[in-house]
């Protein structure tokens, strides 16, 4: 049977209890006393005055001290040092502020609480228990902000590019031209195809029209066609699943495609793609979506696609090894870029580029070239193009003394042919051989003003054998 007592409360006495505002003010307070004593670190709140109102229980377990007996006594009376009540005079906060207590230094703040412009409380924290707690967090934010910028230069370094546009150097209207045109390439998605001779800079001007462009915080991905093995560049631009073949890592590996997703993807020497990628190539410049190699997964990539080549594809077109649907797809903006003999007023503005740029890289102070070298440089054909000038520059300052390159601190073989006569000719071919060995070996001696070592080491010869050449054609010594 059921027991006589209080009847069981209804819902609606509930609901009529809950709507109570009394009721609610209780609950409020409550959860306010259980927030306050919930903060971590040691807490209190005064009056106006500097009385007590809050003092929450990890400052009490702090202090070794009941927080409720601390509730109407003076701020001073509970903690040492205390200056609470100060503020409430002043009415400015005190922020990270060091405390002495117990002897221990720590941190606190002190907010004053304020309404209709009247202090009326003040809330007080302490922050750190002891004021080496700040160093170490100091060290420990340091440290974290190294390795950010660490990890902020890493990811640079593979996401972005090096150079720009500022970086192709020149003042020929060609190059002024090319500048512009990569500058409208930029502002657009269409596929680009850059062509040139080996050394002219096509990776360079790809560099430049990603960094000029909306991708550029995105990744710039290179993949050179020539360099790749036919059997692995499929795996490699595609990526692979895991088992896909012998040799595979066992997680897979995403491909190049996949890796620019949102940057930009360059195909640099597209010419020696193979016949068999061309079509699968084509697919994913159309679909933008491809499978790994092994998988069944679809993957869509948006990227945008940079190719180049120092071949004539239109030639390739005719002889059928390369297809035109896949060159019409990728020469909608054509770039040529012309090799240097045919910019020659870009030899020594490009010179001077590359050699700030070395002088920086080995912290050499500024470097210059003398009228004799300059005239060298210039009067060169540089069939290596821009590479090839780079590669000078790059041996000739491994061996320069002195901050000026002079004539015969260049390779011989850019200026052998200046001052050489022509052979006579009614001479034999050993005969014009030997005169113009003769010539080479007396203007290299004069370069080097008789200094033996040195011109053996221009004329790319050991220092014994050009004693002997030095006696056979009755040279001085």
């Amino acid at each position: 049977m059921k027991t006589a007592g209080e009847p069981k409360k209804s819902p609606q006495h509930r609901k009529r209890r809950e709507n109570d505002p009394q009721e609610q003010l209780r609950r409020r307070l409550e959860i306010m006393e259980c927030i306050f004593d919930s903060i971590y670190n040691g807490s209190m709140v005064t009056d106006a005055d500097g009385y007590v109102t809050h003092f929450n229980i990890p400052y009490g377990q702090f202090l070794g001290v009941d927080p409720k007996d601390q509730i109407g006594r003076h701020c001073t009376d509970v903690v040492e040092n205390s200056r609470m009540h100060i503020v409430a005079q002043t009415g400015k906060p005190e922020i990270n502020f060091t405390h002495l207590i117990k002897g221990q230094k720590m941190v606190v703040q002190r907010i004053p609480i304020k309404k209709d412009g009247r202090v009326i409380a003040v809330f007080g924290q302490v922050m750190f228990k002891d004021v080496r707690d700040v160093t170490r967090l100091a060290r420990k934010l340091s440290l974290l902000q190294s390795k950010v910028a660490m990890y902020e230069q890493e990811l640079i370094s593979l996401r972005s590019t090096r150079h720009t546009l500022d970086s192709i150097a020149g003042e020929s209207h060609a190059i002024q031209s090319l500048k512009k045109e990569a500058m409208k390439a930029a502002a657009n998605l269409l596929p680009v195809l850059i062509t040139g001779e080996s050394g002219t800079g096509k990776e360079l001007f790809a560099q430049a029209i990603h960094h000029a462009g909306p991708r550029r915080l995105h990744p710039f991905v290179r993949i050179n066609c020539s360099a790749i093995p036919k059997d692995l560049l499929e795996s490699e631009l595609f990526g692979y699943e895991r088992g896909a073949f012998t040799g595979a890592r066992a997680e897979g590996k995403p491909g190049k495609f996949e890796i620019a997703r949102l940057g930009t993807i360059f195909l640099d020497e597209i010419g020696d793609l193979p016949l068999s990628m061309q079509p699968k190539l084509l697919r994913v410049l159309e679909d933008k979506e491809f499978e790994r190699v092994g998988g069944t997964t679809v993957i869509r990539s948006d990227f945008r696609l940079i190719t180049a080549t120092n071949q004539n594809l239109e030639e390739m077109l005719a002889d059928k090894c390369f297809r035109k649907d896949l060159f019409y797809r990728l020469n909608v903006i054509p770039i040529a870029v012309p090799p240097l003999r045919e910019r020659r007023e870009d030899i020594l503005p490009t010179a001077k580029h590359l050699l700030a740029q070395l002088a920086a890289e080995a912290s050499l102070p500024e470097l210059h070239l003398s009228r004799e070298a300059s005239e060298a440089l210039y009067s060169y054909d540089w069939p290596g193009n821009v590479r090839e000038l780079s590669n000078v520059l790059e041996r000739v300052l491994s061996s320069l003394e002195g901050d000026t390159i002079q004539l015969p601190d260049l390779p011989f073989y850019l200026y052998r042919g200046r001052r050489s006569a022509p052979p006579q000719s009614k001479a034999s071919l050993k005969e014009a051989h030997a005169s113009a060995e003769k010539e080479t070996i007396r203007y290299a001696l004069a370069g080097a003003k008789n200094n033996k070592a040195k011109a053996a080491r221009m004329l790319g010869i050991h220092r014994t054998l050009l004693y002997k050449k030095i006696r056979k054609y009755g040279l001085p010594l």
